[in-house]
C-alpha cells in the first residue's frame, strides 16, 4: 500500500515522502510491506533484495497507484541503514520556488522569510535513505544541482558557500516516461543516467494475476475498527478479481475503506465496493500450467476469503487435509495462522 508523504513550504510548514484485520486470504503482512503472490512481484522482491545491501542508485518506474513509494520504503527497510531516516519527497507537490531550498535548506536571511538556517531534505536523509517521487517534475535548474550532488555527494545550502559532505541513498520514481522527457528536453539525460543504475518497473495492479483480492483482504485486515468483523462476499470476491483497476492500488485501497463505512451486516457486497460483478475478461488464454496453477492459487485465496482467513475451515471448504493447505499458501508466500 502507499502511504502518501505530506510536504510543504520550507519557511510555513517547518516554522509553525502505498488498519488491522481483513478476513482475507493468503499471507498477512505488516503495514509497509509488500503484499503479493504474483510471479513479476516476487521477481521485483528479489531484485530489491539484491540490490538492498549496495550504495547502487534506484529508479522506480510505474503507472499512478501501482505503490512506488512502498517499495522504496522496503527497499530501505532491506539496506544496512534500516534504523536510520527514509526522507520522502513528491517534486510535483511543491511549488517550484521553494522546492530548491526545500531539497537543499537555506542559510539565515537567503531570503525574505529565512529567519535562521534550516537543513533541507538531503541533508536530513544523511546516512540513510531519500525518495524522489515524481523526479521528472524536478526543474531543470535543480535537476543541475542534483546531478551535482549525485555525482560528488555535497550540497550547498541556499544562500551558502559552504560544501557539506551527505552520505544519503537515492531512490528516485516516476509515472511519467523519462525517455518522452528527455526527448521533449524537459529531463536531463545525464541525470537520467546517474538515477538510474538500477531501474525496476513495476507493474499495474491488473497485470499482477490474484493479488488484487489478496491485497484488498489486507487492506480490510488492516482497516477494521472495534472488533468488528467484515469479509468480502462471493460477487465481491468476483468483482475484485475481473475489475481493470485503472487506479491500481491506491483505487483498490479507497473502494475497500468507502465500502467499509457503507457496508451492512458483516458482508461487503459487490455494491458497497461500487462494481459490478461481470466484468470478466477472457481475452488473453494462459497456458494449462499456468491455468492450473492460477486456479489453485484463486481457489486459496477464495477460500481464506471467506472464512476470514481460517486455515481449518477454509481446507474444509476445498475439501483437502490442513497439511495440504499449509503446503500451499506456504508456497504462495506464507499465512496468518489463523486457526
Amino acid at each position: 500500500m502507499l502511504h502518501p508523504t505530506s510536504t510543504g513550504s520550507p519557511c510555513a510548514a517547518r516554522a509553525a515522502n502505498d488498519g488491522a484485520g481483513a478476513d482475507a486470504a493468503g499471507p498477512a503482512a505488516t503495514p509497509g510491506r509488500m503484499v503479493s503472490t504474483s510471479a513479476c512481484m516476487q521477481k521485483i522482491r528479489r531484485t530489491l533484495e539484491k540490490v538492498a545491501p549496495t550504495r547502487a542508485t534506484v529508479l522506480l518506474l510505474g503507472e499512478s497507484g501501482t505503490g512506488k513509494e512502498l517499495l522504496a520504503r522496503e527497499l530501505h527497510a532491506l539496506s544496512r541503514r534500516p534504523a536510520r531516516t527514509l526522507v520522502a519527497i513528491n517534486c510535483a507537490a511543491i511549488p517550484e520556488s521553494l522546492l530548491e531550498s526545500e531539497l537543499f535548506g537555506y542559510e539565515r536571511g537567503a531570503f525574505t522569510g529565512a529567519l535562521k538556517q534550516m537543513r533541507g531534505r538531503i541533508e536530513s536523509a544523511a546516512g540513510g535513505t531519500l525518495f524522489l517521487d515524481e523526479i521528472v517534475d524536478m526543474p531543470l535548474p535543480l535537476q543541475c544541482k542534483l546531478l551535482r550532488f549525485l555525482q560528488e555527494r555535497v550540497i550547498e545550502r541556499v544562500g551558502g558557500r559552504v560544501p557539506i559532505a551527505v552520505d544519503a541513498r537515492i531512490i528516485a520514481a516516476t509515472n511519467r516516461n523519462l525517455q518522452t522527457a528527455i526527448a521533449q528536453r524537459t529531463f536531463r539525460d545525464d541525470l537520467f543516467y546517474r538515477l538510474s543504475e538500477v531501474t525496476i518497473a513495476v507493474p499495474p495492479l491488473r497485470e499482477r494475476e490474484s493479488d488484487a483480492l489478496l491485497i484488498a483482504s489486507d487492506i480490510l485486515r488492516r482497516s477494521r475498527r472495534g472488533g468488528r468483523v467484515v469479509r468480502f462476499a462471493p460477487d465481491a470476491i468476483a468483482a475484485i478479481e475481473s475489475h481493470g483497476w485503472p487506479g491500481n492500488v491506491r483505487e483498490l485501497e479507497n473502494r475497500v475503506k468507502r465500502a467499509l463505512i457503507f457496508a451492512e451486516g458483516g458482508l461487503i457486497t459487490a455494491g458497497d465496493l461500487g462494481l459490478a460483478a461481470d466484468e470478466a475478461d477472457w481475452s488473453e488464454i494462459p497456458t494449462l500450467r499456468e491455468t492450473r496453477r492460477r486456479a489453485e492459487n484463486q481457489a486459496v485465496q477464495r477460500a481464506l476469503a471467506l472464512t476470514g482467513g481460517n486455515l481449518p475451515q477454509a481446507a474444509k471448504l476445498l475439501d483437502v487435509t490442513r497439511q495440504i493447505l499449509y503446503n500451499i499458501v506456504s508456497r504462495m508466500g506464507g499465512s496468518d495462522g489463523s486457526e
